[in-house]
Protein backbone atom coordinates (compact mmCIF):
# COMPACT_ATOMS: atom_id res chain seq x y z
CA UNK A 1 0.00 0.00 0.00
CA UNK A 2 1.37 3.41 -0.99
CA UNK A 3 1.96 6.01 1.70
CA UNK A 4 0.47 9.49 1.28
CA UNK A 5 2.61 11.99 -0.57
CA UNK A 6 4.65 14.44 1.57
CA UNK A 7 3.94 17.30 -0.83
CA UNK A 8 1.46 19.86 0.48
CA UNK A 9 1.12 22.50 -2.24
CA UNK A 10 -1.56 25.12 -2.75
CA UNK A 11 -2.54 26.44 -6.16
CA UNK A 12 -0.88 29.81 -5.57
CA UNK A 13 2.48 27.99 -5.06
CA UNK A 14 2.59 26.66 -8.62
CA UNK A 15 2.49 29.97 -10.37
CA UNK A 16 4.00 29.64 -13.80
CA UNK A 17 7.57 30.77 -14.34
CA UNK A 18 7.34 33.23 -17.26
CA UNK A 19 8.21 31.36 -20.48
CA UNK A 20 10.12 34.31 -21.93
CA UNK A 21 12.32 34.52 -18.84
CA UNK A 22 12.95 30.76 -18.90
CA UNK A 23 13.83 30.77 -22.60
CA UNK A 24 16.16 33.75 -22.19
CA UNK A 25 17.87 32.00 -19.27
CA UNK A 26 18.42 28.87 -21.37
CA UNK A 27 19.62 30.93 -24.33
CA UNK A 28 22.08 32.83 -22.13
CA UNK A 29 23.43 29.52 -20.88
CA UNK A 30 23.64 27.64 -24.18
CA UNK A 31 25.12 30.21 -26.57
CA UNK A 32 28.21 31.47 -24.63
CA UNK A 33 30.96 28.92 -24.94
CA UNK A 34 29.97 27.89 -28.44
CA UNK A 35 30.62 31.31 -29.99
CA UNK A 36 33.79 33.36 -30.33
CA UNK A 37 36.47 30.90 -29.23
CA UNK A 38 38.98 28.46 -30.70
CA UNK A 39 38.90 24.71 -30.03
CA UNK A 40 40.37 24.04 -26.61
CA UNK A 41 42.76 21.33 -25.47
CA UNK A 42 42.65 18.51 -25.51
CA UNK A 43 39.46 16.50 -26.01
CA UNK A 44 37.69 19.43 -27.68
CA UNK A 45 40.51 19.89 -30.21
CA UNK A 46 40.94 16.16 -30.78
CA UNK A 47 37.25 15.65 -31.49
CA UNK A 48 37.32 18.49 -33.97
CA UNK A 49 40.31 16.85 -35.65
CA UNK A 50 38.36 13.64 -36.31
CA UNK A 51 35.41 15.64 -37.66
CA UNK A 52 37.69 17.58 -40.01
CA UNK A 53 39.29 14.34 -41.25
CA UNK A 54 35.86 12.84 -41.95
CA UNK A 55 34.71 15.96 -43.79
CA UNK A 56 37.87 15.91 -45.91
CA UNK A 57 37.37 12.25 -46.79
CA UNK A 58 40.72 11.33 -45.23
CA UNK A 59 39.37 8.53 -43.01
CA UNK A 60 36.61 5.95 -42.84
CA UNK A 61 33.24 7.05 -41.47
CA UNK A 62 32.92 3.78 -39.53
CA UNK A 63 36.50 3.80 -38.22
CA UNK A 64 37.63 7.43 -37.79
CA UNK A 65 41.37 7.89 -37.47
CA UNK A 66 43.60 10.88 -36.96
CA UNK A 67 47.06 10.24 -38.35
CA UNK A 68 46.52 6.54 -37.72
CA UNK A 69 45.18 6.97 -34.16
CA UNK A 70 41.70 5.69 -33.39
CA UNK A 71 39.22 7.94 -31.62
CA UNK A 72 39.71 7.99 -27.87
CA UNK A 73 35.98 7.73 -27.10
CA UNK A 74 35.11 5.04 -29.71
CA UNK A 75 32.18 7.14 -30.86
CA UNK A 76 30.71 7.55 -34.33
CA UNK A 77 27.59 9.73 -34.30
CA UNK A 78 29.14 12.87 -32.72
CA UNK A 79 31.91 12.87 -35.32
CA UNK A 80 29.36 12.32 -38.08
CA UNK A 81 27.35 15.32 -36.87
CA UNK A 82 30.38 17.61 -36.78
CA UNK A 83 31.66 16.46 -40.16
CA UNK A 84 28.19 16.79 -41.65
CA UNK A 85 27.92 20.42 -40.58
CA UNK A 86 31.40 21.16 -41.95
CA UNK A 87 30.26 19.87 -45.34
CA UNK A 88 26.85 21.52 -45.02
CA UNK A 89 28.37 24.94 -44.22
CA UNK A 90 31.54 25.19 -46.34
CA UNK A 91 31.46 29.00 -46.12
CA UNK A 92 31.76 28.91 -42.29
CA UNK A 93 34.92 28.33 -40.27
CA UNK A 94 34.97 24.55 -39.63
CA UNK A 95 35.72 25.06 -35.92
CA UNK A 96 32.48 27.04 -35.60
CA UNK A 97 30.43 24.82 -37.89
CA UNK A 98 31.00 21.76 -35.69
CA UNK A 99 29.70 23.63 -32.64
CA UNK A 100 26.25 24.18 -34.12
CA UNK A 101 25.00 20.58 -33.70
CA UNK A 102 26.48 20.41 -30.20
CA UNK A 103 24.69 23.60 -29.19
CA UNK A 104 21.50 21.98 -30.45
CA UNK A 105 22.32 18.85 -28.44
CA UNK A 106 22.66 20.93 -25.26
CA UNK A 107 19.32 22.58 -26.02
CA UNK A 108 17.86 19.10 -26.52
CA UNK A 109 19.20 18.09 -23.10
CA UNK A 110 17.40 20.98 -21.39
CA UNK A 111 14.19 20.38 -23.34
CA UNK A 112 14.09 16.61 -22.78
CA UNK A 113 14.76 17.07 -19.06
CA UNK A 114 11.88 19.53 -18.70
CA UNK A 115 9.37 17.33 -20.50
CA UNK A 116 10.57 14.16 -18.77
CA UNK A 117 10.08 15.71 -15.34
CA UNK A 118 6.73 17.15 -16.39
CA UNK A 119 5.39 13.69 -17.23
CA UNK A 120 6.80 12.18 -14.04
CA UNK A 121 5.18 14.89 -11.95
CA UNK A 122 1.81 14.26 -13.62
CA UNK A 123 1.66 10.74 -12.17
CA UNK A 124 -0.82 10.42 -9.26
CA UNK A 125 1.80 9.26 -6.77
CA UNK A 126 3.81 12.43 -7.37
CA UNK A 127 0.87 14.79 -6.90
CA UNK A 128 0.42 16.81 -3.68
CA UNK A 129 -2.10 16.02 -0.97
CA UNK A 130 -5.70 16.88 -1.76
CA UNK A 131 -7.12 19.47 0.64
CA UNK A 132 -10.34 18.81 2.49
CA UNK A 133 -12.02 21.93 1.09
CA UNK A 134 -10.12 22.22 -2.17
CA UNK A 135 -7.42 24.68 -3.16
CA UNK A 136 -4.63 22.17 -3.77
CA UNK A 137 -2.44 22.60 -6.83
CA UNK A 138 -3.88 21.67 -10.19
CA UNK A 139 -2.06 18.54 -11.51
CA UNK A 140 -0.88 20.17 -14.75
CA UNK A 141 0.21 23.38 -13.02
CA UNK A 142 2.01 21.39 -10.32
CA UNK A 143 3.82 19.28 -12.92
CA UNK A 144 4.85 22.39 -14.82
CA UNK A 145 6.24 24.01 -11.67
CA UNK A 146 8.24 20.88 -10.80
CA UNK A 147 9.60 20.73 -14.36
CA UNK A 148 10.61 24.39 -14.16
CA UNK A 149 12.44 23.63 -10.92
CA UNK A 150 14.23 20.66 -12.49
CA UNK A 151 15.41 22.75 -15.43
CA UNK A 152 16.68 25.45 -13.07
CA UNK A 153 18.46 22.80 -10.99
CA UNK A 154 20.13 21.35 -14.07
CA UNK A 155 21.41 24.73 -15.23
CA UNK A 156 22.64 25.46 -11.72
CA UNK A 157 24.83 22.32 -11.55
CA UNK A 158 28.44 23.50 -11.61
CA UNK A 159 29.66 20.48 -13.55
CA UNK A 160 27.45 21.19 -16.55
CA UNK A 161 29.23 24.40 -17.63
CA UNK A 162 32.44 23.54 -19.45
CA UNK A 163 31.85 19.94 -20.52
CA UNK A 164 28.44 20.67 -22.05
CA UNK A 165 29.94 23.41 -24.26
CA UNK A 166 32.62 21.26 -25.86
CA UNK A 167 32.37 19.37 -29.15
CA UNK A 168 33.05 15.97 -27.63
CA UNK A 169 31.03 12.73 -27.55
CA UNK A 170 30.17 13.47 -23.89
CA UNK A 171 27.76 16.21 -25.01
CA UNK A 172 26.00 13.81 -27.38
CA UNK A 173 25.84 11.16 -24.65
CA UNK A 174 24.28 13.70 -22.28
CA UNK A 175 21.63 14.69 -24.82
CA UNK A 176 20.69 11.12 -25.73
CA UNK A 177 20.61 10.05 -22.07
CA UNK A 178 18.17 12.91 -21.39
CA UNK A 179 16.14 11.89 -24.45
CA UNK A 180 15.93 8.28 -23.24
CA UNK A 181 14.91 9.59 -19.81
CA UNK A 182 12.09 11.58 -21.37
CA UNK A 183 11.00 8.58 -23.44
CA UNK A 184 10.59 6.30 -20.42
CA UNK A 185 8.95 9.04 -18.34
CA UNK A 186 6.32 9.76 -20.99
CA UNK A 187 5.62 6.16 -22.05
CA UNK A 188 2.51 5.70 -19.83
CA UNK A 189 0.82 8.55 -21.66
CA UNK A 190 1.10 6.69 -24.98
CA UNK A 191 2.46 9.73 -26.72
CA UNK A 192 4.12 9.00 -30.04
CA UNK A 193 6.95 11.35 -29.06
CA UNK A 194 7.91 8.99 -26.24
CA UNK A 195 7.81 5.94 -28.48
CA UNK A 196 10.25 7.69 -30.79
CA UNK A 197 12.41 9.41 -28.17
CA UNK A 198 13.37 6.29 -26.23
CA UNK A 199 14.81 4.24 -29.13
CA UNK A 200 16.55 7.33 -30.54
CA UNK A 201 18.04 8.01 -27.11
CA UNK A 202 19.36 4.47 -26.62
CA UNK A 203 20.69 4.18 -30.18
CA UNK A 204 22.28 7.61 -29.90
CA UNK A 205 24.04 6.59 -26.69
CA UNK A 206 25.40 3.44 -28.34
CA UNK A 207 26.62 5.35 -31.39
CA UNK A 208 28.15 8.04 -29.17
CA UNK A 209 30.51 5.68 -27.40
CA UNK A 210 28.32 4.50 -24.50
CA UNK A 211 26.67 1.18 -25.54
CA UNK A 212 27.05 -0.35 -22.08
CA UNK A 213 25.46 2.71 -20.52
CA UNK A 214 22.57 2.46 -22.99
CA UNK A 215 21.96 -1.22 -22.24
CA UNK A 216 22.04 -0.60 -18.48
CA UNK A 217 19.53 2.23 -18.80
CA UNK A 218 17.32 0.04 -20.97
CA UNK A 219 17.47 -2.92 -18.57
CA UNK A 220 16.53 -0.79 -15.57
CA UNK A 221 13.81 0.99 -17.55
CA UNK A 222 12.31 -2.41 -18.43
CA UNK A 223 11.93 -3.27 -14.76
CA UNK A 224 10.61 0.20 -13.94
CA UNK A 225 8.06 0.03 -16.76
CA UNK A 226 6.83 -3.30 -15.44
CA UNK A 227 6.72 -2.55 -11.71
CA UNK A 228 6.51 1.21 -11.17
CA UNK A 229 2.94 1.72 -12.28
CA UNK A 230 0.21 3.81 -10.70
CA UNK A 231 -2.74 1.93 -9.21
CA UNK A 232 -5.14 4.57 -10.54
CA UNK A 233 -4.05 3.93 -14.11
CA UNK A 234 -6.70 1.90 -16.02
CA UNK A 235 -5.58 -1.55 -17.11
CA UNK A 236 -2.26 -0.70 -15.52
CA UNK A 237 -0.85 -4.23 -15.49
CA UNK A 238 -1.52 -4.90 -19.18
CA UNK A 239 -0.16 -1.51 -20.21
CA UNK A 240 2.89 -1.92 -18.00
CA UNK A 241 3.62 -5.31 -19.54
CA UNK A 242 3.33 -3.85 -23.04
CA UNK A 243 5.70 -1.01 -22.17
CA UNK A 244 8.20 -3.38 -20.58
CA UNK A 245 8.27 -5.61 -23.66
CA UNK A 246 8.76 -2.58 -25.87
CA UNK A 247 11.63 -1.24 -23.76
CA UNK A 248 13.29 -4.66 -23.50
CA UNK A 249 13.07 -5.27 -27.25
CA UNK A 250 14.65 -1.90 -27.98
CA UNK A 251 17.41 -2.56 -25.47
CA UNK A 252 18.23 -5.87 -27.16
CA UNK A 253 18.25 -4.20 -30.58
CA UNK A 254 20.66 -1.54 -29.32
CA UNK A 255 22.95 -4.30 -28.04
CA UNK A 256 22.82 -5.96 -31.46
CA UNK A 257 23.61 -2.62 -33.13
CA UNK A 258 26.63 -2.05 -30.88
CA UNK A 259 27.87 -5.59 -31.63
CA UNK A 260 27.45 -5.18 -35.39
CA UNK A 261 29.45 -1.94 -35.37
CA UNK A 262 32.05 -3.27 -32.88
CA UNK A 263 31.33 -0.52 -30.36
CA UNK A 264 31.91 -2.52 -27.17
CA UNK A 265 35.03 -1.57 -25.23
CA UNK A 266 36.36 -2.65 -21.83
CA UNK A 267 36.93 0.47 -19.72
CA UNK A 268 36.46 -0.77 -16.16
CA UNK A 269 39.05 0.75 -13.82
CA UNK A 270 38.36 0.63 -10.08
CA UNK A 271 39.93 3.65 -8.34
CA UNK A 272 40.97 1.69 -5.28
CA UNK A 273 43.12 -0.85 -7.11
CA UNK A 274 46.14 1.40 -7.62
CA UNK A 275 46.19 4.73 -5.80
CA UNK A 276 43.88 3.72 -2.96
CA UNK A 277 42.30 6.37 -0.77
CA UNK A 278 43.47 9.33 -2.83
CA UNK A 279 41.41 8.24 -5.84
CA UNK A 280 38.29 7.74 -3.74
CA UNK A 281 38.79 11.11 -2.07
CA UNK A 282 39.08 12.80 -5.46
CA UNK A 283 35.91 11.09 -6.62
CA UNK A 284 34.00 12.27 -3.55
CA UNK A 285 35.29 15.81 -4.07
CA UNK A 286 34.23 15.64 -7.73
CA UNK A 287 30.76 14.44 -6.78
CA UNK A 288 30.28 17.22 -4.24
CA UNK A 289 31.19 20.16 -6.45
CA UNK A 290 30.11 18.73 -9.82
CA UNK A 291 26.50 18.16 -8.75
CA UNK A 292 26.17 21.24 -6.53
CA UNK A 293 23.57 22.53 -5.65
CA UNK A 294 21.49 19.48 -6.65
CA UNK A 295 22.93 16.89 -4.28
CA UNK A 296 21.72 18.42 -0.97
CA UNK A 297 18.23 18.64 -2.46
CA UNK A 298 18.52 15.04 -3.69
CA UNK A 299 19.24 13.90 -0.13
CA UNK A 300 16.28 15.90 1.10
CA UNK A 301 14.06 14.26 -1.54
CA UNK A 302 15.21 10.76 -0.58
CA UNK A 303 14.35 11.46 3.03
CA UNK A 304 10.99 13.18 2.58
CA UNK A 305 9.76 10.78 -0.14
CA UNK A 306 11.21 7.64 1.47
CA UNK A 307 7.78 5.96 1.66
CA UNK A 308 7.16 6.35 -2.09
CA UNK A 309 10.21 4.55 -3.48
CA UNK A 310 8.02 2.31 -5.63
CA UNK A 311 6.68 5.35 -7.50
CA UNK A 312 7.88 5.99 -11.04
CA UNK A 313 8.82 9.61 -10.38
CA UNK A 314 11.48 8.37 -7.93
CA UNK A 315 12.58 5.00 -9.31
CA UNK A 316 13.29 6.28 -12.81
CA UNK A 317 15.64 9.18 -11.89
CA UNK A 318 17.19 7.03 -9.15
CA UNK A 319 18.11 4.37 -11.70
CA UNK A 320 19.52 6.90 -14.19
CA UNK A 321 21.52 8.62 -11.45
CA UNK A 322 22.68 5.28 -10.02
CA UNK A 323 24.00 4.07 -13.37
CA UNK A 324 25.87 7.35 -13.83
CA UNK A 325 27.43 7.02 -10.37
CA UNK A 326 28.43 3.41 -11.02
CA UNK A 327 30.07 4.33 -14.32
CA UNK A 328 31.79 7.29 -12.64
CA UNK A 329 33.32 5.01 -10.02
CA UNK A 330 34.55 2.43 -12.52
CA UNK A 331 35.98 4.43 -15.45
CA UNK A 332 38.87 6.83 -16.01
CA UNK A 333 36.75 9.73 -17.34
CA UNK A 334 34.88 10.26 -14.10
CA UNK A 335 33.71 13.80 -14.83
CA UNK A 336 32.34 12.95 -18.28
CA UNK A 337 30.55 9.90 -16.87
CA UNK A 338 29.04 11.89 -14.01
CA UNK A 339 27.85 14.49 -16.53
CA UNK A 340 25.32 11.98 -17.88
CA UNK A 341 23.61 11.74 -14.49
CA UNK A 342 22.96 15.46 -14.06
CA UNK A 343 19.42 15.41 -15.58
CA UNK A 344 18.46 12.65 -13.12
CA UNK A 345 20.05 14.53 -10.20
CA UNK A 346 18.14 17.66 -11.22
CA UNK A 347 14.90 15.66 -11.35
CA UNK A 348 15.33 14.32 -7.83
CA UNK A 349 16.29 17.80 -6.63
CA UNK A 350 13.10 19.25 -8.09
CA UNK A 351 10.89 16.91 -6.07
CA UNK A 352 12.43 18.37 -2.91
CA UNK A 353 10.89 21.76 -3.69
CA UNK A 354 7.31 21.06 -2.51
CA UNK A 355 8.63 19.80 0.83
CA UNK A 356 11.26 22.46 1.61
CA UNK A 357 10.68 24.58 4.68
CA UNK A 358 11.44 28.28 4.76
CA UNK A 359 14.71 27.96 6.71
CA UNK A 360 16.25 25.53 4.22
CA UNK A 361 15.19 27.70 1.29
CA UNK A 362 16.70 30.77 2.95
CA UNK A 363 19.98 28.92 3.53
CA UNK A 364 20.17 27.99 -0.16
CA UNK A 365 19.44 31.59 -1.17
CA UNK A 366 22.04 33.17 1.07
CA UNK A 367 24.78 30.73 0.18
CA UNK A 368 24.06 31.16 -3.52
CA UNK A 369 23.94 34.95 -3.25
CA UNK A 370 27.31 35.15 -1.49
CA UNK A 371 29.02 32.54 -3.68
CA UNK A 372 28.03 33.81 -7.13
CA UNK A 373 28.25 37.49 -6.19
CA UNK A 374 31.77 36.86 -4.92
CA UNK A 375 32.70 35.03 -8.13
CA UNK A 376 31.30 37.87 -10.23
CA UNK A 377 33.30 40.45 -8.28
CA UNK A 378 36.52 38.46 -8.78
CA UNK A 379 35.89 38.17 -12.53
CA UNK A 380 35.23 41.89 -12.86
CA UNK A 381 38.26 42.87 -10.76
CA UNK A 382 40.61 40.73 -12.86
CA UNK A 383 39.17 42.13 -16.08
CA UNK A 384 39.50 45.73 -14.86
CA UNK A 385 43.07 45.01 -13.81
CA UNK A 386 43.92 43.66 -17.26
CA UNK A 387 42.38 46.69 -18.97
CA UNK A 388 43.66 49.46 -16.68
CA UNK A 389 46.52 48.00 -14.65
CA UNK A 390 44.69 48.72 -11.38
CA UNK A 391 44.76 46.90 -9.12
CA UNK A 392 48.14 45.67 -10.26
CA UNK A 393 48.25 42.24 -8.59
CA UNK A 394 45.65 40.43 -10.74
CA UNK A 395 47.22 41.61 -13.99
CA UNK A 396 50.66 40.57 -12.73
CA UNK A 397 49.33 37.11 -11.88
CA UNK A 398 47.85 36.72 -15.37
CA UNK A 399 51.13 37.82 -16.94
CA UNK A 400 52.99 35.25 -14.86
CA UNK A 401 50.59 32.44 -15.73
CA UNK A 402 50.20 33.40 -19.39
CA UNK A 403 53.54 34.74 -20.64
CA UNK A 404 53.08 36.49 -23.95
CA UNK A 405 49.39 37.25 -23.52
CA UNK A 406 48.34 40.75 -24.60
CA UNK A 407 44.98 41.99 -23.22
CA UNK A 408 42.47 43.39 -25.70
CA UNK A 409 39.23 45.30 -25.34
CA UNK A 410 35.93 44.08 -26.80
CA UNK A 411 32.96 46.48 -26.59
CA UNK A 412 30.51 43.67 -27.30
CA UNK A 413 31.89 41.53 -24.48
CA UNK A 414 31.63 44.46 -22.09
CA UNK A 415 28.00 45.15 -23.05
CA UNK A 416 27.01 41.50 -22.62
CA UNK A 417 28.81 41.28 -19.27
CA UNK A 418 27.10 44.45 -18.02
CA UNK A 419 23.72 43.12 -19.15
CA UNK A 420 24.30 39.82 -17.32
CA UNK A 421 25.38 41.64 -14.16
CA UNK A 422 22.36 43.94 -14.30
CA UNK A 423 20.07 40.94 -14.76
CA UNK A 424 21.65 39.29 -11.71
CA UNK A 425 21.10 42.38 -9.57
CA UNK A 426 17.47 42.54 -10.68
CA UNK A 427 17.05 38.83 -9.91
CA UNK A 428 18.47 39.30 -6.41
CA UNK A 429 16.13 42.24 -5.87
CA UNK A 430 13.17 40.11 -7.03
CA UNK A 431 14.13 37.19 -4.81
CA UNK A 432 14.49 39.22 -1.61
CA UNK A 433 11.11 40.79 -2.27
CA UNK A 434 7.76 39.31 -1.32
CA UNK A 435 7.81 36.40 -3.74
CA UNK A 436 7.56 33.44 -1.40
CA UNK A 437 4.82 31.42 -3.07
CA UNK A 438 6.20 29.67 -6.21
CA UNK A 439 7.86 26.38 -5.29
CA UNK A 440 10.60 26.92 -7.91
CA UNK A 441 11.74 30.14 -6.23
CA UNK A 442 14.56 28.43 -4.29
CA UNK A 443 16.37 27.52 -7.52
CA UNK A 444 16.09 30.89 -9.22
CA UNK A 445 19.24 32.31 -7.63
CA UNK A 446 21.38 29.15 -8.13
CA UNK A 447 20.50 28.91 -11.82
CA UNK A 448 20.78 32.66 -12.36
CA UNK A 449 24.14 32.70 -10.59
CA UNK A 450 25.43 29.84 -12.74
CA UNK A 451 24.38 31.68 -15.89
CA UNK A 452 25.93 34.92 -14.62
CA UNK A 453 29.26 33.22 -13.92
CA UNK A 454 29.27 31.43 -17.27
CA UNK A 455 28.43 34.59 -19.24
CA UNK A 456 31.09 36.65 -17.43
CA UNK A 457 33.76 34.01 -17.97
CA UNK A 458 32.83 33.65 -21.66
CA UNK A 459 32.93 37.42 -22.22
CA UNK A 460 35.38 39.15 -19.87
CA UNK A 461 37.75 36.19 -19.55
CA UNK A 462 37.34 34.67 -23.00
CA UNK A 463 40.55 36.08 -24.49
CA UNK A 464 42.90 34.93 -21.70
CA UNK A 465 41.11 31.56 -21.54
CA UNK A 466 41.41 31.15 -25.29
CA UNK A 467 45.12 31.96 -25.07
CA UNK A 468 45.61 29.50 -22.22
CA UNK A 469 43.56 26.60 -23.54
CA UNK A 470 44.20 26.42 -27.28
CA UNK A 471 47.22 25.27 -29.27
CA UNK A 472 47.48 28.24 -31.64
CA UNK A 473 50.58 29.79 -30.02
CA UNK A 474 52.40 26.44 -30.03
CA UNK A 475 51.55 25.91 -33.70
CA UNK A 476 52.75 29.42 -34.56
CA UNK A 477 56.09 28.69 -32.93
CA UNK A 478 56.43 25.49 -34.92
CA UNK A 479 55.61 27.26 -38.18
CA UNK A 480 58.06 30.09 -37.43
CA UNK A 481 60.85 27.50 -37.08
CA UNK A 482 59.98 25.31 -40.05
CA UNK A 483 58.86 27.98 -42.49
CA UNK A 484 57.25 26.71 -45.68
CA UNK A 485 57.65 22.95 -45.75
CA UNK A 486 56.10 20.07 -47.63
CA UNK A 487 55.42 17.95 -44.55
CA UNK A 488 56.40 17.27 -40.95
CA UNK A 489 56.96 13.85 -39.43
CA UNK A 490 55.48 13.32 -35.99
CA UNK A 491 56.09 10.89 -33.15
CA UNK A 492 54.15 10.48 -29.91
CA UNK A 493 52.01 13.60 -30.35
CA UNK A 494 48.65 13.76 -28.62
CA UNK A 495 45.50 13.75 -30.71
CA UNK A 496 44.77 17.37 -29.84
CA UNK A 497 48.27 18.46 -30.89
CA UNK A 498 47.91 16.68 -34.23
CA UNK A 499 44.54 18.26 -34.90
CA UNK A 500 45.86 21.72 -33.96
CA UNK A 501 48.85 21.44 -36.29
CA UNK A 502 46.54 20.52 -39.15
CA UNK A 503 43.95 23.19 -38.38
CA UNK A 504 46.02 26.19 -37.24
CA UNK A 505 49.16 25.48 -39.24
CA UNK A 506 47.64 23.86 -42.34
CA UNK A 507 50.50 21.38 -42.10
CA UNK A 508 50.74 17.98 -43.74
CA UNK A 509 51.70 15.45 -41.08
CA UNK A 510 53.04 11.94 -41.57
CA UNK A 511 53.97 9.29 -39.04
CA UNK A 512 57.70 9.04 -38.32
CA UNK A 513 59.63 6.04 -39.67
CA UNK A 514 63.20 4.82 -40.19
CA UNK A 515 63.26 6.23 -43.72
CA UNK A 516 62.89 10.01 -43.36
CA UNK A 517 60.39 11.53 -45.77
CA UNK A 518 60.21 15.12 -44.46
CA UNK A 519 62.65 17.85 -43.53
CA UNK A 520 61.29 18.18 -39.98
CA UNK A 521 60.35 15.87 -37.14
CA UNK A 522 58.10 16.87 -34.23
CA UNK A 523 58.21 14.74 -31.07
CA UNK A 524 56.27 14.90 -27.82
CA UNK A 525 58.82 15.29 -25.05
CA UNK A 526 57.32 12.43 -23.04
CA UNK A 527 57.88 10.09 -26.01
CA UNK A 528 61.51 11.06 -26.51
CA UNK A 529 62.84 7.94 -24.80
CA UNK A 530 61.07 5.71 -27.36
CA UNK A 531 62.18 7.74 -30.36
CA UNK A 532 65.32 5.67 -31.26
CA UNK A 533 63.12 2.61 -31.74
CA UNK A 534 61.26 4.30 -34.59
CA UNK A 535 63.63 6.73 -36.33
CA UNK A 536 67.35 6.86 -37.13
CA UNK A 537 68.55 9.67 -34.88
CA UNK A 538 71.80 9.95 -36.83
CA UNK A 539 69.78 11.68 -39.54
CA UNK A 540 68.22 14.27 -37.22
CA UNK A 541 69.49 17.15 -35.15
CA UNK A 542 67.56 18.84 -32.36
CA UNK A 543 66.47 22.29 -33.53
CA UNK A 544 64.36 23.54 -30.59
CA UNK A 545 62.17 22.65 -27.62
CA UNK A 546 58.83 24.41 -27.96
CA UNK A 547 56.18 24.95 -25.30
CA UNK A 548 52.63 26.20 -24.97
CA UNK A 549 52.98 29.34 -22.80
CA UNK A 550 50.41 28.24 -20.22
CA UNK A 551 51.27 24.55 -19.87
CA UNK A 552 54.55 22.85 -19.03
CA UNK A 553 53.18 19.45 -20.01
CA UNK A 554 52.77 20.20 -23.72
CA UNK A 555 56.45 20.55 -24.67
CA UNK A 556 57.42 19.28 -28.10
CA UNK A 557 60.86 18.75 -29.62
CA UNK A 558 61.56 19.92 -33.16
CA UNK A 559 64.24 18.02 -35.11
CA UNK A 560 65.74 19.03 -38.46
CA UNK A 561 66.77 16.43 -41.04
CA UNK A 562 70.50 16.41 -41.73
CA UNK A 563 71.84 13.38 -43.67
CA UNK A 564 75.27 12.16 -42.48
CA UNK A 565 77.00 12.80 -45.82
CA UNK A 566 74.62 15.10 -47.68
CA UNK A 567 73.91 18.51 -46.13
CA UNK A 568 71.24 19.33 -48.73
CA UNK A 569 67.80 19.58 -47.08
CA UNK A 570 65.50 16.69 -47.88
CA UNK A 571 62.91 18.98 -49.51
CA UNK A 572 65.52 20.22 -52.05
CA UNK A 573 66.95 16.85 -52.99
Amino acid sequence: MNQPTPAIVAQNAVRRLPRVALLLLCLAYVVPGFVGRQPWKSADMASFGYMAELAAGATSWFNPRLLGQVAEFDALLPYWLGAGFIKLLPFVDPAFAVRIPFALLLALTLTATWYGVYHLARSPLAQPVAFAFGGEANPADYARAIADGALLALIACLGLGQLSHETTPAVAQLAFAALAFYGVAALPHRRWQAWVAFPVGLAGLALSGAPTYAVLLGAGSTAISLRAFDPEEPDHLRDALRRAIFVLALTVLVGVLATALDLWRWRISLPGTNAGWRDWRNLVRLLLWFTWPAWPLVLWTLWRWRRQFNARHLTLPLWFAGVALAVTLTTHSADRSLLLGLPAFATLAAFALPTLNRNVAALVDWFTLLFFSGCAIVIWVVWISLQTGFPAKPAANVARLLPGFEPSFSPLSLVLALAATAAWLWLVHWRVGRHRKPIWKSLVLPSGGAVLGWVLVMTLWLRPLDFARNYEVLVQRVVERTGSTDCIETFGLQRGQIAALQYHGKLKLVAASQEASCSWLLVDIDSQIRLPLTVNLDQWTLEAALRRPSDKTDDVLLYRFVPPHDPTPLSER
